[in-house]
């Protein structure tokens, strides 16, 4: 439908031209985009494992013999409506064939569930953590690329430091590392109680809105901001406002950029209209800046559905420089409208499986995003 007066003259003209009576105009329909449903296209095995602290959904995706993704979403989400869209972007298919997806949903949150016990005590964000150990063991997986988004990025970094072992790399989307302050605090909990009592109401909807796409989510992206109004309106009150109550009772994740950091190579991701871009600042520097990476999405808060042509592209990157994946010849004519700098003495070669991060290499993506591996924000390290 035309939206400005150029536009519309174009229209106009082309309309005149083609000598349109008004028999032809009655004919013309108008059809408005189809609604995105936010349900399970079929390509995941769905099983149930059993940990100590009740039965967990997984989802699994692809030829369970190859590496290991393991994806934990964020609040108000379940792996349909935060990954599923993002897995099945064009960009991601071939990286798809060369792992196999493993989606965790947390207690209560999959499709469909119906409502957890009223004395059933909801796992901490520690134990959440623990659980993914039940889920190693069930499936028979030694480590694993690990890829949450908020509240599930959090989880899985208590994991990745209580057993580094375990994971290779992490890909952490909004992930805060400290506990909820005073407002946020306040905030949720007027939430859970309202999402208790009373459903889902209006605030808890408008805080989820904030909390995924930040300010003026409708005016970026309408259609995408009902999709996720409608999706938020059908998800389970009462097991959604228990996760929320175990998110902001979490502790601060006690680490350090001289101390007690993580020990694999992370990709530290916000969005620039994101209400998280500080916080994954504060994370960032308590990282090892040898094995971070930090990126920021321009134009976009919840960036897996507003950008994710630029995520697909960092994700391939970060994996093929910690060698996880070759990029094919496709994937280095699509990367080759950005532009790279690598460190002269490097001797990187995109193709080559490289293993160990290179702490002084830094990419820049023309007109999309920056990331490198670097101790402040905003500054490209110089190259020796």
């Amino acid at each position: 439908m035309p939206t400005t007066v150029a536009e519309n003259t174009a229209l106009l003209d082309m309309m005149s031209s083609d000598h349109m009576d008004e028999s032809d105009l009655k004919s013309i329909e108008l059809h408005s985009l189809s609604s995105r449903r936010m349900q399970s296209d079929g390509a995941c095995v769905e099983e149930r494992v059993t940990t100590a602290r009740g039965d967990l959904l997984v989802a699994v995706r692809g030829d369970r013999s190859k590496r290991a993704i393991i994806t934990y979403h964020d609040l108000g989400l379940n792996y349909v409506s935060n990954f599923q869209a993002f897995f099945n972007y064009t960009d991601m298919r071939t990286l798809v064939e060369k792992f196999c997806i493993y989606h965790i949903n947390a207690p209560g949150q999959e499709e469909g569930a119906p409502s957890l016990p009223e004395d059933y005590v909801y796992p901490s964000m520690e134990e959440l953590a623990h659980q993914i150990g039940h889920v190693l063991c069930h499936f028979g997986i030694k480590s694993f690329i690990g890829f949450g988004v908020g509240a599930g990025a959090n989880i899985l970094t208590r994991f990745a430091i209580e057993n580094p072992q375990k994971v290779d790399a992490l890909v952490l989307i909004n992930c805060t590392s400290t506990q909820a302050g005073w407002t946020e605090w306040l905030y949720q909990k007027i939430n859970t109680r309202q999402l208790r009592s009373n459903g889902m109401t209006q605030g808890a909807l408008d805080y989820l809105m904030w909390h995924h796409f930040g300010r003026s989510s409708e005016d970026r992206n309408h259609d995408l901001a009902r999709v996720y109004k409608d999706c938020f309106a059908n998800v389970n009150p009462i097991n959604l406002s228990m996760l929320i109550d175990a998110y902001i009772r979490r502790s601060d994740l006690g680490i350090s950029r001289d101390n007690n950091t993580i020990k694999v190579a992370v990709l530290n991701v916000t969005g620039a209209l994101s209400p998280h871009v500080d916080d994954t600042v504060t994370f960032n520097g308590r990282l090892d800046p040898k094995k971070t990476s930090w990126l920021n999405i321009s134009d976009s808060g919840m960036v897996l559905e507003e950008q994710p042509g630029k995520i697909a592209e960092a994700f391939k990157l970060f994996l093929q420089g910690e060698g996880y994946c070759r990029l094919s010849g496709l994937d280095i004519k699509a990367l080759s409208r950005y532009s790279f700098w690598v460190p002269k003495k490097s001797g990187h070669k995109y193709g080559d499986n490289v293993r160990n991060p290179r702490p002084n290499t830094v990419i820049r993506l023309r007109r999309s995003f920056w990331f490198g591996r670097s101790q402040s924000f905003g500054h490209r390290r110089s190259q020796k």
